[in-house]
């Protein structure tokens, strides 16, 4: 059987009681699994390189402080070390609170909140270019700031290169990426408890 991403990250043996909880839905443990290698594994690179996948990847989780990064640092540094070693020394100044921003106008706007509004630096766009720093500031703003997605956050990615069909796929990457460090953290407390 191949290795199921979420079970090594948690450290779930098989047989288990962890391993035994998660086979009670196959179907969920099979489709995490399945878009895991959809996003990572595709043949369909055309739109998103593998290279901006796994920085794009690794920059979600880091931005989230999960203990996941250290798996999605691990394949950014086989692919391009170079790249992560500029993202490691731009993380400090993307990593805030969250979430923040701005509702539309009506009854929210009473629960807008400011926050960083983070914009690559120059070290960081002459090693990864314009078109993945814009996939980078747009994952610090689905990470951070949802609540400020907008037409006009979508035509910079536009602006810089991206395709609708990549940037579709950005967005499946991070909404994957945010469910899967969610599933990590939930078993890894019930791990704890079942010790």
């Amino acid at each position: 059987m191949p290795t199921d991403v979420i079970d090594q990250l948690v450290g779930i043996a098989p047989g288990d009681a962890l391993d035994a909880l998660r086979d009670q839905r196959p179907n969920a443990r099979a489709n995490a699994q399945a878009s895991y290698d959809a996003l990572f594994h595709s043949d369909e690179r055309e739109d998103v390189s593998q290279r901006e996948r796994l920085a794009v990847a690794y920059w979600t989780v880091a931005l989230s402080q999960s203990p996941t990064a250290s798996h999605y640092r691990d394949l950014l540094a086989a692919e391009d070390a170079g790249l992560l070693a500029v993202l490691e020394a731009a993380l400090p100044g993307a990593l805030t609170e969250g979430p923040y921003g701005d509702y539309p106008t009506g009854p929210l706007t009473v629960e807008n909140v400011a926050g960083l509004v983070w914009a690559p630096d120059a070290a960081l766009t002459g090693a990864a270019g314009e078109r993945l720093v814009a996939a980078l500031a747009h994952t610090h703003l689905l990470v951070y700031r949802p609540r400020d997605s907008s037409a006009d956050a979508l035509q910079v990615l536009l602006d810089a290169g991206w395709s609708t069909t990549g940037i579709v796929t950005l967005s499946q990457l991070v909404a994957f990426l945010s469910f899967q460090l969610r599933v990590v953290a939930g078993l890894t407390v019930l791990k704890g408890e079942l010790a």
